[in-house]
């Protein structure tokens, strides 16, 4: 009986030494440091107000950020704007959440129940970009809707570092230069 309770003691403290095994370390999540996203520009540019689908390019040579815009599915030859990294202020994520309009016009049908439509939600992520444009001397907001929220993420993670930014959360800014007097 002493050598059955002995192996029935060893057979427990055997499995709990290999429940005790420490997990292998979590990967931390690594950003893709692509150098051109597929965006849609929603406005906020001087002498550029209409929304277009195109194509957010980094351009490390010239030190600016370039957006082209795509005609029938392919890119453009010619860029729409830039904006050099040094005008750069503040760049952060931001998201809007509203009802799709096909749940819009579901729930005003006269249908018992067309009014749960009205609470179908669907989230858009943008990425805003704050500038000061050093021709015009005034500051701007230029926006740029995103259709996946990881590529959003790659391109603030991505543009910020080469700007020389400071990061604080998801955003990255410029801190106000000190005058030495």
């Amino acid at each position: 009986m002493r050598n059955v309770i002995l192996a029935a003691a060893c057979g427990l403290l055997l499995s709990a030494l290999a429940y005790a095994q420490p997990r292998p370390p979590e990967k931390a999540e690594t950003f893709s440091h692509d150098v051109q996203w597929d965006a849609r520009y929603e406005g906020g540019i001087f002498g550029a107000s209409n929304k277009e689908r195109g194509v957010i390019k980094v351009d490390d040579a010239n030190s600016r950020v370039l957006f082209y815009r795509k005609t029938d599915g392919k890119q453009d030859s010619s860029e729409m704007f830039s904006i050099p990294y040094q005008s750069l202020i503040v760049l952060y994520p931001d998201s809007k959440e509203d009802v799709p309009q096909s749940g819009k016009v579901i729930s005003k049908l006269p249908v018992p129940g067309a009014g749960l439509a009205s609470l179908m939600s669907k989230s858009t992520k943008y990425a805003n970009i704050q500038f000061d444009d050093p021709d015009l001397e005034i500051k701007g907001t230029a926006s740029f809707r995103f259709d996946d929220p990881k590529q959003l993420q790659s391109f603030l993670h991505s543009l910020g570092p080469r700007a020389k930014m400071v990061q604080r959360g998801d955003a990255y800014y410029r801190g106000k230069q000190k005058s030495v007097f």
